[in-house]
């Protein structure tokens, strides 16, 4: 796969004037002078990796001047991801993010180039592999994640409510579906415990070996009494499941995939809890363009982004904004809210969860 670079068109806004004023920025470089930032994603076909591209994307035209490439391989493939990243260092001497899908295989790749001056941050994935050299991660607080869903559902259960929740993982060990699951694990500990929470299962990464997992799971567990999954791809298959079973149990995951939102419209879903992938994206494209243009330094820690919960009640509204042209205006307010006080949304990076 070819790395794609888009240029980055400066237009005075007041969103930009607001980014630029709070930052201190001086005069703009001239184009031939712009630095080059990049962002390696997990794949190119998921609904959740090209949010947070796109989110890139938006945060680096939110800074402006610079340029910015963008690329990830097809699908989660960590080999593919080493090659791809290791070809944008060639490019994008202004600084890099990666959405690592195996840290353990990019983290002396990006040692090395964090050794050379080449500032890397980690986006999503939960965790910063040892050696990586890398300081500053964008991630959700994805144990609070999982007690979001938990609360979603439990507000929908009877007080006495006895049989089994099951849990379910596409990557089972990725930390940040492992976190939501322990979040989701506990919260029905301390808030009903006469449900047996069972998982999280492995549930298959890819669509049709999961969407088998789900109906399997279905099938194994009459008295369930909700099935939840930790990933994106579960949320978009347990609607199929509950819809060609008439399943009387509930079903939620964490997903904006259209076929989601769809599922949550039509009563298959009770609840989607977004990551909200552009947010995070968005922050790491506008931070480090800010420090390719010697603006600010890059933070250290572990900057928390937010979640959102997607039920019926505002189920219409996401998905509007999921399916503008221009998701930067629906965003800018949840983007302005991190870039503009960077330091409140801050936490040292060993209380990752």
């Amino acid at each position: 796969m070819t790395l794609h670079s888009r240029s980055v068109a400066v237009t005075v806004s007041s969103g930009l004037v607001l980014a630029l004023t709070l930052s201190g920025c001086g005069d703009e470089k001239t184009s031939n002078d712009r630095p080059t930032i990049g962002f390696v994603s997990q794949n190119t076909s998921r609904d959740f990796s090209n949010e947070m591209s796109d989110g890139f994307t938006a945060g680096a035209q939110i800074a402006g001047g610079v340029e910015f490439v963008v690329t990830g391989p097809p699908t989660h493939d960590g080999l593919k991801q080493v090659e791809l990243f290791r070809e944008l260092t060639t490019k994008a001497k202004g600084g890099i993010g990666v959405s690592a899908v195996a840290p353990e295989l990019l983290a002396a790749p990006m040692g090395k180039v964090t050794e050379s001056g080449i500032p890397v941050i980690a986006v999503a994935g939960g965790q910063i592999a040892p050696g990586a050299g890398v300081k500053l991660l964008l991630e959700n607080d994805n144990y609070e994640l999982g007690q979001m869903l938990a609360d979603e559902a439990i507000k929908r259960l009877p007080a006495a409510s006895t049989g089994k929740v099951v849990l379910g993982s596409n990557s089972p060990a990725q930390p940040a579906l492992d976190q939501r699951a322990q979040g989701m694990r506990d919260r029905f500990a301390e808030k009903l415990p006469s449900v047996r929470v069972i998982g999280p299962l492995d549930t298959q990464r890819d669509a049709p070996p999961n969407l088998v997992a789900w109906r399997t799971l279905a099938d194994a567990n009459p008295d369930a009494v909700a099935f939840l999954g930790t990933g994106d791809i579960d949320a978009v298959n347990l609607a199929t499941v509950r819809a060609d079973t008439k399943g009387k149990w509930l079903a939620g995951g964490f997903s904006l995939d259209p076929r989601a939102l769809q599922g949550i419209k039509d009563g298959n879903l009770f609840a989607s809890v977004s990551a909200e992938h552009f947010v995070k994206g968005a922050a790491a494209g506008w931070l480090l363009a800010q420090h390719a243009k010697d603006v600010r330094q890059l933070p250290e820690g572990w900057l928390v982004t937010p979640g959102l919960v997607v039920s019926s009640s505002n189920v219409d509204e996401i998905a509007q904004r999921q399916a503008a042209k221009d998701k930067q205006s629906w965003f800018r307010p949840q983007v302005d809210a991190v870039i503009t006080d960077v330091e409140k949304h801050l936490r040292p990076l060993d209380q990752v969860r």
